[in-house]
């Protein structure tokens, strides 16, 4: 499992050790783990450090501290080092290190001719090091040293430009929530420093990351309850819900699937056949009669009724793929979100569950699963009923996704999963997980149907059992269980969709792909 901080929870943990004198020798901890991957990749693009050219881009805080130490150790391996000073000074002890070991500077804080050098030493460089701005950075990039990122994005070459090595986060990337603000140089790799910062796996800002190294500097211990959490394939295949010998099909849970409608038919399909896959003990689906017909002639095992939700009894449900226009589906889904059995509330359901919030009527328990767009109309509406505060646009949401993800379920009280490229699972309780498994052929009609129903039997398979997740530690016992079976499905889900390798998967094929995950996976 990955794991990550804010900046300000690594900061904290670090004043101890400044307040004890020990800031030095961390500052050269940190740039001498820098100075490695530098040195790592110089030697996969050129055989060698030594004749390299580097170019260090220097704030004027710690972060430029460890860029020049860095660059100090690079040109004490015989590279020509060279540090563009963005600023009105450096970090004292990091310049003269640099110096004595032979690295030049160039001042370009005050724009104009020198900075128009250092664009050309940028573009010329076999490795640059952006170290301008750190974790206490408010904003993006600004003055000398926008300009000069601007101007050699605007000039950088169509086939191999210089490789990037960004020092702690990209610079104008949020270290604590990924927004991104004003120019930034995309690195090939991040160094970050004791503890990954959260804002390198968070959307937009993690597209700027590259891999992501992380250095220890011996302060690990001191470090608070991460912010943030990734979950990889050794997580599912330890935490998926999974039969064991006494188990039956009630006990496996029970998935109810309020779905599809005479208009929007392959949505209950798609639902209930990757509900089954995903391993549920038995999938039920509500309906109309011709979806019905077509639900049990694609999958024969759901047990397919006109029923009422208060009429059957399930573990959790999934409600609204498609559900759209039917009055007797909107019946249901509004039995289901006042209930107080876990669901997945998705796509035609959202609406419904925004107006439920804002009475007050949402009951607990509950998964809703927008993408950027649809949280917009979320959060109007839960605005304009007054069960919220702001109601950001589509292209506000898509450049601060955590923030509305977090508001949006401290609104609704419920676990909020916003889908992208980058999936976050934000619960009420500040749990936050963020998932970037898979394929962008995922971008298709019909991929978020089967999310729905693979996401369903994760909920179900752990809704009676309050330690089902308790493998991956305290964190994920209890209230929080919901959020871990979201996050669980979104990785299966794109495991799923990159099993054959990048290419088309079709919602279908993908639900198959999902039995084969989990095979390789048990």
């Amino acid at each position: 499992m990955i794991t990550a901080w804010t900046g300000a929870q690594v900061r904290a943990a670090e004043t101890p050790f400044l307040d004890r004198g020990e800031g030095p020798a961390l500052m050269r901890r940190a740039a001498h783990g820098l100075a490695l991957v530098c040195a790592q990749r110089l030697r996969g693009r050129r055989a060698r450090v030594a004749g390299a050219r580097v170019v260090v881009l220097a704030g004027t805080g710690n972060n430029g501290g460890d860029g020049l130490w860095a660059g100090a150790e690079l040109a004490g391996r015989g590279a020509s080092v060279l540090a563009v000073a963005v600023g009105d000074r450096l970090h004292p002890g990091g310049a003269a290190a640099l110096e004595a070991a032979g690295g030049r500077v160039l001042r370009a804080g005050d724009g104009g001719a020198a900075l128009r050098e250092a664009a050309e030493h940028v573009l010329r460089a076999d490795l640059v090091l952006d170290a301008v701005l750190g974790t206490g950075a408010r904003g993006g990039l600004r003055g000398p040293a926008a300009e000069l990122v601007r101007s050699v994005l605007d000039r950088w070459p169509r086939d191999e430009g210089p490789a990037v090595v960004a020092c702690d986060v990209p610079s104008g990337v949020s270290a604590d929530t990924g927004a991104v603000a004003g120019p930034v140089l995309p690195a090939d790799v991040t160094v970050t420093f004791a503890g990954a910062k959260a804002g390198l796996f968070l959307p937009p800002g993690d597209r700027w990351c590259g891999e992501v190294r992380t250095v220890p500097l011996g302060i690990e211990g001191a470090l608070p309850a991460p912010a943030l959490r990734r979950l990889e394939p050794g997580d599912v295949a330890a935490l998926w819900p999974r039969p064991e010998a006494a188990s039956h099909k009630y006990s496996r849970g029970v998935v109810g699937v309020v779905a599809g409608s005479p208009t929007y038919p392959g949505a209950a399909l798609m639902c209930t056949r990757a509900a089954v896959d995903a391993g549920a003990g038995m999938v039920r689906h509500l309906g109309d009669a011709a979806t019905r017909s077509l639900v049990c002639l694609t999958s024969p095992e759901v047990v397919a009724s006109e029923d009422h939700p208060d009429d059957v009894h399930v573990q959790a449900w999934v409600v609204g793929p498609g559900a759209v226009g039917d009055a007797a589906q909107e019946s249901r889904i509004d039995a289901v979100l006042a209930g107080g059995i876990p669901a997945v509330v998705d796509a035609g359901a959202l609406d419904a569950a925004a107006r439920a919030a804002a009475d007050g009527a949402l009951g607990p328990g509950k998964v809703l699963t927008p993408h950027a767009g649809e949280l917009e109309q979320v959060l109007a509406w839960l605005a304009a009923l007054g069960g919220g505060g702001a109601s950001p646009d589509r292209a506000a949401i898509e450049a601060e996704p955590v923030r509305w993800a977090r508001a949006a379920a401290e609104a609704t009280g419920s676990v909020v999963v916003l889908k992208g490229a980058t999936t976050l699972v934000a619960s009420p309780d500040g749990t936050l997980l963020s998932q970037a498994d898979g394929s962008p052929w995922l971008a298709t009609a019909g991929s978020g149907d089967t999310l729905a129903g693979i996401m369903g039997a994760a909920l179900a398979g752990c809704a009676e059992d309050p330690d089902a997740f308790a493998a991956a530690g305290d964190w994920a016992r209890g209230d929080a269980r919901s959020a871990v079976a979201a996050a669980l499905a979104v990785a299966v889900h794109g495991y799923a969709s990159r099993l054959e390798g990048l290419g088309p998967v079709p919602p279908t094929a993908l639900s198959a792909n999902v039995r084969a995950v989990l095979r390789l996976g048990g």
